[in-house]
């Protein structure tokens, strides 16, 4: 019976952590449905205000109008000035609850989208040093071993026999053996929506939308991955919304938009279009993260 408080503690904390997880979507959900409570409070209130209007309208006419021998012109300011503020009490009787239920939405709205910020600005931080101790592990890695075991201990690879179509003789060659070799590589295969049974339409096309990254880098001075995977039917990923290409000055980026197969892997490339591989493995070059770093 002792751990029983010990059990409920860690029940409630869970759940204070899940209601905690969850406040962004709670309160853009009260939020929004508070603004729609406003609205009909407003409009409800708008359709009380023709009596009161009238009520006032009548009132000043009888202040206005009435004259008798002990009603002098100072009481009858006094009454008017009365009927108008005891009528713009009413009035914002009225739509004092929309104003309420208007205000807690506002603040709502405001303080899901501040919740939400502070967390992008906090998954964009961690990302960020992820990748750049990555990058400096790579970096020793090609320096001891160089960029080919670089790339077998990235990709894992794996030795296969295959049949010359040209010569009929076997050989063998080195292919990834992953499917996912990495989060921002992607292969470039019937998958794509803009495949084409012609591998030389296929490196051509290639070719030409990664010379439209590059114009459009020089342009306006910066790519995200996502754009990339939609120039090349690829579907999007979760890094490709704030990693991608930042043109530079001072030399911190490449200033240049790479796909990694018209580089040094032209054995890959010439495979590619002979037929003899169904699919190519493209290897982006990306700066990085690259959200935090768009200034205006």
């Amino acid at each position: 019976m002792k751990f029983v408080p010990e059990v409920i503690g860690r029940q409630i904390a869970r759940k204070a952590l899940l209601a905690q997880k969850a406040s962004p979507e709670v309160l853009l959900v009260g939020g929004v449905v508070g603004m729609v409570g406003s609205t009909v409070l407003a409009c409800r209130a708008t359709l009380k205000m023709d009596a009161v209007l009238e009520e006032t309208k009548d009132k000043l006419n009888t202040a206005k109008t009435l004259v008798h021998e002990d009603y002098s012109e100072k009481d009858r300011s006094r009454d008017i000035s009365l009927i108008y503020f005891q009528s713009g009490v009413r009035v914002v009787r009225l739509y004092l609850p929309a104003v309420i239920v208007g205000g807690i939405s506002i603040y709502a709205l405001t303080s899901s989208h501040r919740i939400l910020s502070r967390r992008n600005v906090a998954l964009t931080a961690a990302y960020g040093a992820l990748e750049k101790g990555f990058n400096e592990y790579r970096a020793r890695v090609v320096d001891k071993y160089g960029e080919e075991e670089d790339r077998d201990f990235r990709y894992g690879t794996e030795k296969v026999q295959i049949t010359d179509p040209e010569t009929g003789k076997k050989k063998t060659v080195t292919r990834v053996s992953s499917n996912d070799p990495s989060i921002y590589a992607r292969f470039f295969d019937p998958v794509s929506a803009s495949w084409s049974k012609e591998p030389e339409y296929n490196l051509i096309f290639l070719k030409c939308q990664q010379n439209y990254a590059n114009d459009l880098l020089r342009a306006r001075g910066h790519v995200f991955l996502n754009e990339v995977y939609d120039m090349l039917g690829l579907s999007r990923s979760k890094a490709g919304a704030v990693v991608g290409w930042l043109l530079s000055q001072n030399g911190e980026t490449d200033n240049f938009v790479n796909f990694g197969v018209f580089d040094g892997r032209e054995q890959v490339a010439r495979d590619f279009v002979n037929g003899r591989e169904g699919a190519i493995l493209l290897d982006f070059n990306v700066d990085g993260v690259i959200y935090d770093k768009i200034e205006s």
